[in-house]
């Protein structure tokens, strides 16, 4: 385990033998990188009537009937797994997904993308912690550059032209913890589905986080106002439907089909669309910093994700 890269330590493996990219994968690489980089934007659509926690619980009320009717036939678990499950789906829905909710209504759609994009530089550095890998030099130069473009993202995005595209330090604080949240959810998961297997565990624990959140929402809903537009319905079935479910689905595919390290380059991709989308949306105002911090975060992603590849990888 400790000489592989991140992504051979902490996702599964193709069931298939690797081979070099084709029509069969990258399509679906691409489309998938449009889902997930459209979510950010989309979600900041949503926020713009509905509050975040409820605004979450929305999203995944529609979310988990239907994983749960698509899993329907492997929904065992063993009792022991149970406390695992739990805590997982406290970690990456309540906490993983709420947080990133507060970070996107407090920062600009771009900051909020290329911040989201971070998840694999916290994968690096958890992975070494729980799994003892050695991190290079040119990883450790990777996440130094990374965290510095987050610093020019964070300053370099402008004001904006209204509360839609500003943002603040307490937006940023969010989006990184969101960002730990979901790297930590990514790693216990691939534990724990390898030990139970991917539906069981996924279903349970998105549905452990939704009931956990539905309180949080109850509570936010009595002091908030929330007002559930066309546009604010149409955002939560997007990211209930094709992110959550859909976006879960075609990154198993890809898993099959090409290694982990060429499925997870889908993350290069999401900040193009992410950030497209948001200057479109929002008009949000990207300056020199904002591109140099861009650059300097994919750099420092590119370099913190190297690392020796597997045997399986190289065959």
């Amino acid at each position: 385990m400790s000489q592989n890269s991140f992504e051979t330590a902490v996702l599964p493996q193709p069931l298939a033998p690797p081979g070099v990219l084709s029509k069969k994968s990258l399509g679906p690489m691409l489309l998938l990188a449009v889902m997930w980089g459209l979510s950010i934007p989309i979600t900041k659509l949503g926020l713009g009537s509905i509050p975040p926690m409820t605004f979450t619980a929305l999203r995944f009320m529609v979310a988990v009937p239907l994983f749960m009717f698509l899993a329907r036939r492997e929904l065992s678990l063993p009792r022991e797994a149970i406390p695992s499950v739990i805590g997982l789906g406290m970690m990456g829905i309540t906490l993983g997904n709420v947080a990133q909710s507060f970070g996107v209504q407090g920062t600009s759609a771009s900051v909020a993308t290329i911040l989201s994009a971070t998840i694999p530089i916290f994968m690096v550095i958890l992975a070494a912690v729980r799994f003892k890998q050695p991190v290079t030099l040119v990883q450790w130069g990777g996440l130094a550059a990374a965290f510095f473009g987050i610093a020019l993202v964070a300053v370099g995005s402008g004001s904006g032209v209204d509360d839609m595209s500003r943002t603040t330090v307490s937006g940023v604080f969010w989006m990184l913890v969101s960002a730990v949240g979901i790297a930590s959810y990514y790693i216990w998961s691939a534990e724990l589905t390898a030990k139970y297997g991917l539906m069981p565990v996924a279903a349970w624990n998105m549905l452990v986080g939704l009931l956990t959140v539905l309180p949080l929402a109850g509570w936010e809903m009595t002091a908030q106002p929330v007002q559930i537009t066309v546009e604010a319905l149409a955002a939560i079935i997007y990211l209930g439907v094709m992110v959550t479910v859909a976006g879960l689905i075609l990154w198993l595919y890809l898993l099959k089909v090409v290694p982990a390290r060429v499925a997870a380059s889908v993350q290069y991709l999401q900040p193009v669309f992410g950030i497209t989308a948001s200057a479109l949306l929002f008009g949000d105002r990207l300056g020199l910093l904002f591109g140099a911090g861009v650059v300097l975060v994919l750099v420092g992603l590119g370099l913190a994700a190297s690392g020796k590849r597997s045997v399986s990888e190289r065959t």
